[in-house]
């Protein structure tokens, strides 16, 4: 095993061990930190499949804006930043048995699929970043531009109703 290899399991070790505190610890501050190391990790293992520019959408849109907006949503809206989720023995087990079924629903899927391999290699001499700016602005420029319209309505609807509450 070569250094990249033992780098990589250790990201993937930490991204499960902290995807789990995520889902088991009690405290919801807690929970947003541990999904922080989380969201870094697969960033982490992003870089490693050659995916330079999801790593960075990874850290710059989840770690910077979502997790963010998470903390503040948690700091707002509790009166107590050490309130403790309890949970019933019912839900333990319905949640476990819904989980295992998920997972056995995706084990089979991922096993009955036809996956096919590609026989040239890629060559990310180049970097992702440009490959997907090409494509954005070549075959797939007419959807990038109804998405950017789609969220600038949204942004303004957004704008308007907050303006409206002001008002009253």
């Amino acid at each position: 095993m070569n250094w990249t290899q033992a780098l990589f399991w250790f990201f993937f070790l930490i991204t499960i061990g902290s995807a789990i505190c995520v889902v088991t610890v009690r405290n919801l501050v807690h929970a947003a930190f541990w999904l922080m190391i989380t969201l870094f990790c697969v960033a982490a293992l992003y870089v490693f499949l050659k995916a330079d520019f999801l790593a960075a959408t990874q850290v710059v849109v989840y770690v910077g804006g979502i997790l963010v907006l998470v903390l503040f949503g948690v700091m707002m809206t509790s009166g107590k930043l050490d309130m403790n989720l309890r949970m019933e023995r019912g839900q333990l087990v319905l949640g476990g048995i819904v989980s295992a079924g998920i997972f056995a629903i995706l084990l089979l899927v991922v096993n009955q699929t036809e996956w096919e391999i590609s026989q040239t290699p890629f060559d990310s001499g180049e970097g992702t970043t440009r490959l997907i700016g090409e494509a954005i602005m070549g075959d797939f420029l007419l959807p990038f531009e109804a998405a950017s319209i789609i969220l600038l309505i949204a942004l303004i609807g957004a704008v308007l109703i907050t303006r409206k509450e002001i008002k009253e």
